[in-house]
């Protein structure tokens, strides 16, 4: 019988261990996707306690207590930090076979060096300790970040954001990058019309362009655009239900945006081409900087009304939705393409329904420019998890060339987030030294072993160019 978490968790074979740990562990780190805080890292923020830097914001633990019976109050309400931990230890026992209770010991172990399972009766113990070592340089911001041999970290920011926190932290001599991406999912969504003027409003004060048509709205955006470019940017990002693709002409969009700006009611046809135009208008830039850009699909959010009045968004009720994805994406892709304007593109998809679909997709638009110009991403949200990275390494694997993958990324808010990637090179070299022990692939070591630190390192580093 193994150990729980031992030094060849998730390695079920020899091969698989001579590859993890020859091949794959100590290699850096390049986090393209995340949605931490940059004002923290650029002030090395030192966090008082694990609650702070574990249990803020992290809504698949909330999810966990609330369907372990534990009130709000102890989750995202009033109840102290300590309060909240210990409702949080009283749930992890009640974690097994969920990936929360491996992320938690794995997270525990490699910050901590606590190798204790957490529960009511660790709780108060392991709070003090993290606690202390919280408070020293090792365990501030950027000391986590180092600890996981983190390389590049891509942090999540609107178009509207000042960027000051990455200028600041640029000035530094840093061991590590801390770029931008840019995220404009406010600047299209047409489905609230209110919003989006006061979105208007505020992109008017920071582009210093006053806005009353069409041309001087993609001239802001393009203006921030730019700006985000100047300041280490390569990478945008989109988090949409589905990838829109109308057709549309420049006129309507010109008349749609008159309506929007005049606070004038659109139809459904109308949303939807104005959506679908501006993804085209953002795409075209990205290619012209030569960008890499990323479209995270099929998250159905916000689904309990109530709660979303009382607590907001982004706080644990969204779920896997089942949209319609092929038609329209290939019809976004071939509408680049055709003009020569697809740039190396990212697809996420959250159904694991669509695997086949995502990884059939892409064949489609890799033109032999680039290595893996069009990829696959890795599983993401609630399938970055052992059966989801499986499925979605298989899927790859069957249909694509899964050794030009540009490998894991966290896409989370925490920073103790970083054993994701470790998790993910297990589980890849545990698959790669099954296949050799039953005859399947080649018992090449080297070769086999340079595949695995492209896929964890190499292929990212040389696709992204930061």
């Amino acid at each position: 019988m193994k150990a729980f978490l031992d030094d060849n968790f998730l390695l079920n074979t020899k091969t698989a261990e001579e590859l993890y740990h020859n091949y794959s562990k100590h290699l850096p780190i390049i986090d393209y996707h995340n949605h931490l805080i940059p004002e923290q890292i650029a002030n090395n923020v030192k966090f008082d306690n694990i609650s702070q830097v574990w249990l803020h914001g992290d809504h698949y633990k909330w999810r966990a207590m609330r369907a372990n019976g534990i009130n709000e109050r102890y989750i995202t309400g009033d109840a102290s930090d300590e309060e909240k931990f210990i409702k949080w230890a009283e749930t992890v026992p009640y974690t097994l076979r969920n990936p929360l209770h491996h992320w938690t010991h794995l997270e525990l172990q490699r910050y901590f060096g606590i190798t204790d399972l957490l529960s009511p009766k660790t709780a108060a113990k392991i709070y003090a300790d993290t606690g202390a070592l919280l408070q020293q340089d090792s365990h501030s911001v950027r000391g986590l970040l180092k600890m996981m041999n983190v390389e590049v970290v891509c942090t999540t920011d609107d178009p509207i954001d000042s960027l000051e926190f990455h200028q600041q932290f640029a000035k530094e001599k840093e061991s590590f990058k801390m770029l931008p991406a840019f995220r404009p999912d406010k600047a299209m969504n047409s489905d609230d019309i209110i919003a989006l003027n006061q979105y208007i409003d505020k992109l008017e004060k920071v582009s210093d362009i006053q806005i009353n048509n069409l041309g001087d709205y993609l001239k802001a955006l393009k203006a921030r655009h730019d700006f985000f470019a100047a300041n280490g940017c390569k990478v945008s990002d989109h988090g949409l239900e589905q990838i829109y693709a109308e057709d549309y002409t420049e006129q309507e969009i010109v008349t749609i945006f008159d309506k929007i700006r005049t606070k004038k009611e659109i139809s459904l046809a109308e949303n939807l081409k104005f959506k679908s135009a501006m993804l085209i208008y953002f795409a075209e830039w990205d290619h012209e900087k030569g960008w890499v850009q990323q479209y995270h699909l099929g998250a159905l959010r916000n689904n309990n009304a109530r709660m979303h009045r009382l607590i907001g968004p982004d706080t644990g009720w969204d779920s896997i939705g089942d949209f319609s994805q092929a038609r329209a994406l290939s019809n976004f892709l071939n509408k680049l393409d055709n003009q020569d304007k697809l740039t190396k593109t990212i697809l996420y998809n959250l159904n694991p329904a669509d695997n086949e679909l995502i990884a059939t997709m892409i064949g489609n638009f890799n033109d032999g420019s680039i290595k893996g110009k069009i990829q696959f991403g890795s599983a993401w949200w609630f399938l970055d998890q052992k059966d989801g990275m499986t499925k979605q390494i298989n899927t790859l694997s069957n249909m694509g060339l899964l050794s030009r993958l540009v490998g894991m990324l966290t896409d989370s808010r925490s920073f103790l987030s970083f054993p994701r990637h470790e998790y993910f090179r297990r589980l890849l070299c545990d698959i790669f030294g099954q296949d050799i022990e039953k005859g399947e692939i080649p018992n090449d070591i080297e070769w086999v072993g340079k595949i695995i630190t492209d896929i964890s390192y190499n292929n990212a580093k040389e696709y992204f160019e930061f």
